[in-house]
């Protein structure tokens, strides 16, 4: 009888266990361990800044496989003197479910500084910050993990002008993303010449390109959807990040003429 209770008792704790962590699967055909990709930042004609995004490594996280994924972005050495840039955004992205469970941001801008962290409880819906503890939606991205997840998705079958939206995190709570669907354009950038898709994303806080909105993403029109062209609106003209080289893609570059 005492080993019957016994197994039962086993039985209902790998049940609850494994239940718990039944996450959501994403096919991911676009990116993987290895990939960097690395921009010139560009304004008025002149190169102010070098920025990148790379995928360092892969680490066990609240006992899961995590991309590490790094953005980063510097003025180049003769802007410093204007004004110095260095930032830094790292992201932990679920390899199998494409949502993240840490978050950092540290800004280095003149004399402005801030260092913000996360730990995203997908299991409990909750955020664990520098600044306090949130209720969140289950599977909500910070602003690069959203950068990653969009890119696994099928926007081949929309139609110019339609949006979707994403849930994005950032200091205290909740944002909506909706992101839109601008169609195709070919352009060209110092890595080569592109077949791509244009998406605004409609960031409310917490952009990678200093700026909340305006901002025109340009995709590789393939599986990769690698961002060649960053397009951020300013209270003066443009900045723009244009791709120079890229490493490790995972998915063919169909897209590149």
């Amino acid at each position: 009888m005492k080993i019957k209770i016994l197994i039962l008792f086993a039985a209902l704790f790998f049940v609850a266990f494994t239940s718990a962590d039944e996450f959501r699967k994403v096919e991911n055909k676009a990116f993987g361990l290895g990939e960097k990709l690395t921009y010139n930042v560009n304004y008025s004609f002149a190169t102010v800044g070098i920025a990148s995004f790379s995928i360092p490594e892969i680490k066990t996280f609240s006992k899961r496989k995590c991309y590490r994924i790094k953005f980063q972005v510097s003025t180049v050495p003769s802007f410093d003197l204007f004004f110095k840039v260095r930032d830094l955004y790292e992201t932990y992205l679920d390899v199998e479910g494409i949502f993240h469970w840490r978050f950092e941001q540290h800004i280095r801008e003149g004399k402005f500084s801030r260092d913000f962290s996360a730990f995203f409880d997908q299991r409990k819906n909750k955020a664990k910050t520098t600044e306090g503890e949130y209720d969140i939606p289950k599977y909500v991205l910070d602003i690069v993990s959203a950068f990653y997840y969009v890119r696994t998705m099928d926007l081949g079958k929309m139609k110019k002008g339609e949006r979707f939206n994403l849930k994005n995190f950032y200091r205290d709570k909740t944002h909506d993303l909706d992101v839109i669907y601008h169609g195709k354009e070919t352009i060209e950038v110092p890595a080569g010449k592109f077949d791509c898709i244009i998406v605004e994303p409609l960031v409310r806080e917490g952009g990678l390109f200093k700026h909340e909105g305006n901002i025109l993403i340009w995709l590789t029109n393939d599986e990769a959807k690698i961002p060649v062209k960053v397009r951020t609106k300013i209270i003066i003209g443009y900045v723009e990040s244009e791709l120079t080289n890229y490493e490790n893609v995972k998915a063919p570059l169909k897209a590149k003429r």
